[in-house]
């Protein structure tokens, strides 16, 4: 599985929980019964390590975002900016500047182009703001 697969997978998983507030491991033995989302460690990895700091990945979020509140955020948008300023400051495998490109090309297939420009400027901010990752 390419990392590309696990970051798309987790985002589904992500998102469901953002709309479903269901635990998560409830919400792994659904994407297992059905199928439709791949469920592996380094997916799961990524999912847990998003929500164990989400509460603080949202208060990134909510500084960044200046036109919109984080409840004013739609749960796509909302999922895709957690997953990759998880991947910009806790994984350190991932280049912060493949993270924010990798959140493009997923707001690309999920969203609308001005959720897209939205994302890649909170990112891209964030970026500047904290480039010593984007160096390494």
């Amino acid at each position: 599985m390419s990392r590309r697969d696990v970051r798309d997978s987790a985002f589904k998983l992500v998102f469901e929980q953002l709309l479903r507030d269901d635990d998560i491991q409830e919400l792994y033995d659904i994407a297992e019964e059905i199928d439709e989302i791949t469920v592996n460690d380094e997916v799961k990895e990524m999912v847990n390590g998003t929500l164990a700091h989400a509460e603080e990945i949202d208060t990134i979020i909510e500084s960044y975002s200046k036109s919109r509140k984080l409840s004013r955020i739609s749960k796509l948008n909302h999922a895709i900016l957690r997953i990759a300023l998880y991947e910009c400051i806790y994984d350190d495998k991932t280049p912060m500047n493949v993270a924010i490109s990798e959140a493009v090309k997923l707001a690309m297939n999920y969203t609308y182009r001005e959720d897209t420009s939205f994302i890649n400027g909170i990112l891209g901010t964030y970026s500047r703001d904290h480039g010593e990752k984007a160096d390494a």
